[in-house]
């Protein structure tokens, strides 16, 4: 059996069905038609050997334990591909165990590297592959329309705007009355608004509590939300006795970096979901235990991310506008915890250079090493 949770409007859908056109014995049904959800219910399966593919099966409080037993049931002839817009490992926090019945992929937004269809194979703890060339094109397109399909292959202002806006309501309305019983949609917008404006900076619940004039638990619970729902995600702080590091208030990025104003924001948003892609790539292809975060101390010195796997640094990445100069913070980190590689990647430089440990490179050529 195998999962894949992702955005809807990364094409999971598509993607589900371009699966189903390619096997002749298999079967795609979607919750949300009423056809299909009836079918589904029924569970009249066909009787030789099939792929069936269940696509927002999640909106079924009972789903968790409804597949186990079809699974269980049917384990001889039937193959189980369940979609969802929502994170599909969330079962882990209770319900019946799917322990040993299933593969976890989570679908993410377009990389540079699929937009230019190139793969190079990437191994913790050693040095990145990167292209010798790499176009830029893809790299300005994305870091304005994003990594979803429909605005980054429509390339129109005017369909981003459109698209974004259509986005929102399903995020917001649809996908969140169907998973949470929200009664006030509108604070959620708000957050939704306070996210993009402080992405890239630590995020502190009790400053969101202030502003939205609510609990700390139930702002608490609506960032769990948006995490649930891939609206954002959270990196936290790297912690280690070396460093004085912070332990508490993580940073917030988006799914879709495009609504970010600032052009220095939203660069280090667009390679954190590089990261994160890569993070998760690694951990559900090969099974290794990888790990996001970023490096920040008492006396203020920053940089912007970390790769852990099984919580060993493999390398640490500073996301620059234009500032070729080499941080400071990375060489005080490296030689802090060891970390074999560090980069700092420019948006509109030019030169690929090593200074001291540091290597200095256009994020053209950074981008092309992650998946």
């Amino acid at each position: 059996m195998v999962f894949v949770g992702g955005p809807r409007q990364v094409g999971k859908t598509t993607l589900s069905k371009a699966i189903a056109t390619s096997f002749p014995l298999s079967s795609y049904l979607l919750w949300d038609n009423p056809n299909d959800r009836k079918s589904i219910l029924k569970a009249e399966w066909p009787s030789q050997r099939s792929l069936i593919i269940l696509d927002e099966l999640h909106k079924y409080l009972r789903w968790k334990t409804w597949i186990k037993g079809q699974y269980d049931k049917y384990l001889d002839h039937l193959r189980f591909i369940v979609t969802g817009s929502a994170r599909l490992d969330v079962y882990r926090k209770g319900g019946d165990s799917l322990q040993g019945r299933y593969h976890y992929y989570r679908l993410h937004p377009f990389s540079l590297g699929e937009a230019q269809n190139s793969s190079l194979k990437q191994t913790p703890f050693k040095e990145l592959n990167f292209h010798e060339t790499f176009h830029t094109k893809d790299l300005q397109s994305l870091f304005r329309f994003g990594g979803f399909p429909e605005p980054f292959f429509s390339q129109s202002e005017k369909e981003w705007r459109r698209w974004q806006k259509e986005r929102q309501e399903r995020v917001l309305r649809e996908d969140v009355r169907d998973l949470e019983h929200i009664k006030d949609i509108s604070l959620l917008h708000v957050l939704s608004d306070l996210l993009i404006e402080r992405v890239g900076s630590p995020l502190s619940l009790n400053a969101l509590r202030e502003d939205l004039e609510v609990s700390h638990k139930a702002v608490s619970h609506w960032v769990e939300i948006f995490e649930k729902l891939y609206f954002a995600f959270l990196i936290r702080p790297f912690t280690h006795k070396k460093t004085r590091s912070l332990k508490k208030e993580p940073k917030a990025y988006l799914w879709d970096w495009s609504l970010v104003v600032d052009e220095g924001a939203r660069f280090e948003n667009m390679i954190a979901s590089h990261l994160l892609k890569l993070c998760h790539f690694l951990e559900d292809t090969e099974g290794y235990a990888m790990q996001l975060f970023y490096l920040r101390d008492r006396d203020k010195r920053e940089v912007d991310f970390l790769v852990t796997c099984k919580n060993k640094p493999w390398f640490a990445v500073e996301a620059k506008l234009s500032d070729e100069t080499p941080s400071p913070a990375l060489s005080y980190y490296q030689e802090r915890l060891q970390i074999p590689f560090v980069y700092q990647v420019t948006f509109n430089g030019k030169r690929d250079f090593q200074k001291n440990a540091i290597r200095v490179m256009p994020a053209s050529t950074f981008l092309s090493a992650l998946p």
